[in-house]
């Protein structure tokens, strides 16, 4: 029992540790100065005609004058090539139109996606990049937030929040919750000066960075990690010019898968990074969550074999889900005005689910994009 107190009282520790390197971050809205910085938005994809119109049709709308921003598209070998003409705005803004470009993947590496990143970065011609994906949708402030927040600071790479549409499904809620607690402990990492991850979606750095990083040279031989080892690597070098912004303006939103192996399948890609993080905050917060969702796992085979009472499961089981849920309520609040639903059953499934996808990591092969990795 000691061992139980002990563990889940480090876990704890390092939750109530986000929380407060959360309230620490503090929210920046402004917009209101004159544009000046030009940004390249790179969008890797494969086989997303049905997604790529909506995103471009948000770009289209964006609150930036025009001449300061271009838009590369990236084909990593999709079955049917996407066509500039299959995109036509709802609305285009006299004498301007949006700059589009389409472009191949030159694939050198075992991970398409920093492959594709690398292939549009020679081709870039303005100060700062950003990357999302082909099924994101922008906010019309997006490049503003982030132009003035550039002009106000000294950064040259700056992560943002992502958050899901989802329906009324319990799998859509479910991602949204675990999401929840990702941006949290991104959010939370960053405000403790512990920075250790953020989200391709939503990621912009001066190409300059990019280049003197040597980009993704070091772990290209894993198929993730785009977003999550050029940050490292930038805060290993220049730690003051790595940022967060918190800006209701620059929050992308995407959408949530719709089955269960698909869901399990991307987990597993994220958690498949992990143990090459040059973070070891990350490594150890990482080990750190795993052991306080075996701990309860485990708890509940003592309880049913007799060896726990009920009132001790219980007593673990509330303590983790508070504190748990205080971390989710204040990220989701952040991230979205919808409340929050199924949340008593997703934490409950959710160390099942957590420690499986875990396990499955050390040991199984998984899918992405129609690939197996």
């Amino acid at each position: 029992m000691l061992f139980v107190i002990v563990i889940l009282s480090i876990y704890f520790a390092a939750i109530l540790l986000l929380i407060y390197g959360f309230t620490k971050v503090k929210n920046y809205d402004t917009i209101g100065l004159k544009p000046k910085t030009s940004f390249t938005i790179i969008v890797p994809f494969r086989n997303e005609a049905d997604n790529l119109p909506i995103l471009l049709e948000s770009i289209s709308k964006l609150n930036y004058p025009m001449d300061l921003f271009e838009v590369i598209l990236v084909d990593d070998d999709s079955d049917f090539k996407f066509q500039i003409l299959d995109f036509r705005p709802e609305r285009q803004r006299t004498s301007e139109a949006l700059q589009i470009s389409i472009i191949d993947t030159i694939r050198v590496s075992n991970s398409p996606k920093k492959d594709a990143i690398t292939t549009a970065v020679p081709l870039v011609k303005t100060d700062w990049i950003i990357t999302t994906d082909a099924d994101c949708v922008v906010p019309e402030n997006w490049l503003s937030a982030l132009d003035n927040y550039i002009q106000t600071h000294k950064v040259a790479m700056l992560a943002g929040a992502v958050t899901y549409e989802c329906n009324n499904s319990f799998l859509h809620h479910f991602q949204q919750l675990d999401l929840a607690s990702l941006q949290g402990a991104t959010i939370g990492s960053f405000g403790i000066g512990k920075a250790f991850m953020c989200n391709g979606a939503n990621l912009a750095y001066t190409k300059s960075l990019f280049e003197e990083l040597n980009g993704f040279d070091g772990n290209n031989t894993i198929a993730s990690g785009d977003d999550v080892f050029l940050l490292q690597k930038a805060i290993a070098r220049f730690p003051e010019k790595v940022h967060y912004l918190k800006s209701e303006n620059t929050i992308v939103s995407t959408k949530p898968v719709n089955n269960w192996k698909a869901l399990f399948y991307q987990r597993v890609r994220w958690a498949s990074k992990t143990t090459s993080y040059q973070s070891n905050f990350g490594k150890l917060l990482g080990l750190i969550v795993f052991a306080g969702n075996l701990i309860l796992v485990l708890s509940l085979g003592f309880w049913i074999m007799g060896s726990i009472p009920f009132l001790q499961l219980l007593f673990l089981s509330l303590s983790k889900f508070i504190i748990d849920s205080i971390l989710i309520f204040k990220t989701n609040r952040f991230l979205t005005q919808n409340k929050i639903r199924y949340l008593v059953l997703s934490n409950l499934f959710y160390p099942f689910f957590s420690l499986s996808v875990a396990l499955y990591t050390a040991f199984g092969k998984y899918e992405w994009k129609g690939r197996k990795f």
